[in-house]
């Protein structure tokens, strides 16, 4: 496998300045060994001190039963499901599949158009809020959200992206994303969907790194 490496920034809360990163285009097995040592120890940490604490289990991570080693299994090879990674200071710091051909537009103005659609993104669990605070990095979201839209536009798709989000994700994909909301799904496990149509993609380059 070729892995393309691009240089990106994040932003070091702790440190309160831009950190230098990279953006691979790939899940790569360097990705699910940081998954399985990294991350998993700490998310299991976390989730013991929202229990210890008393935090509903609805509050506690969406995405934590997620198994990213078989997500990569079932899709590896598959060239319709690319894989972006970031990483920094040497470890994965957040993971992103798409898929480029089985979904359509929704938004009527962009009714049955070709769109990259999300299959699953994660942040490690140290760069989550909800998780850690204040949490080692931000600004990994937006980094693979900017993969998806570049994506779109190789494949001619003029940016569009789509995705089911997570409840917890809701407030990133409408307000810093700029997404179009279109309501819950109900034929998707009741999650709301979200859509980008080429000129909230526009909007949302030229904003940047800003919040």
């Amino acid at each position: 496998m070729t892995v393309t490496v691009s240089p990106v920034y994040l932003f070091d809360v702790q440190r309160g300045e831009a950190a230098a990163a990279e953006l691979w285009d790939a899940v790569t097995e360097r990705q699910l060994a940081d998954w399985e040592a990294e991350w998993l120890p700490e998310l299991f940490n976390a989730i013991q001190r929202l229990h210890r604490a008393g935090v509903e289990r609805r509050l506690w991570p969406q995405s934590r039963q997620w198994n990213w080693r078989r997500k990569v299994q079932v899709l590896q090879g598959v060239l319709a499901h690319p894989g972006f990674s970031v990483v920094c200071e040497n470890v994965t710091q957040g993971m992103m599949i798409v898929d480029t051909t089985t979904k359509r537009c929704r938004i009527e103005s962009q009714k049955g158009q070709h769109l990259v659609y999300v299959e699953f993104v994660a942040n490690a669990p140290w760069n989550r809020p909800e998780l850690v605070s204040p949490p080692r990095f931000r600004g990994i979201g937006s980094v693979l959200i900017r993969a998806a839209i570049a994506l779109s536009q190789e494949e001619e798709f003029k940016g569009r992206i789509g995705l089911h989000s997570l409840p917890q994700a809701n407030s990133f994909y409408a307000n810093t994303c700029g997404m179009t909301d279109l309501g819950v799904d109900p034929n998707y496990e009741g999650l709301r969907y979200f859509e980008m149509t080429p000129e909230q993609a526009e909007a949302f380059i030229a904003k940047g790194n800003q919040p």
